[in-house]
């Protein structure tokens, strides 16, 4: 497995905890799911704050792998409005 040497942190608050607990859950149940042989990402929660982290072995890897995470948090935003 190729080293994960590019990375990116997005981090999205919410107006409450529970808000953000939904989007954590709905996005959550990905990892694991979507990650391939050159990208991984880890999905946390801090009270309102979702905090997505994606590594890549290369930068091809690292932007399709940030479209992808970034547009299942939005759908979750869209469905927990």
């Amino acid at each position: 497995m190729p080293a994960f040497v590019h990375e990116a942190t997005f981090a999205f608050d919410y107006d409450s905890p529970e808000r953000a607990r939904t989007v954590e859950r709905s996005v959550r149940q990905e990892v694991g799911e979507i990650d391939g042989d050159r990208s991984t990402a880890v999905v946390d929660r801090d009270g309102p704050t979702v905090t997505v982290t994606v590594e890549a072995a290369d930068p091809v890897a690292l932007r399709a792998s940030i479209n992808t995470w970034l547009s299942l948090v939005d759908v979750a935003e869209q469905v927990s409005a």
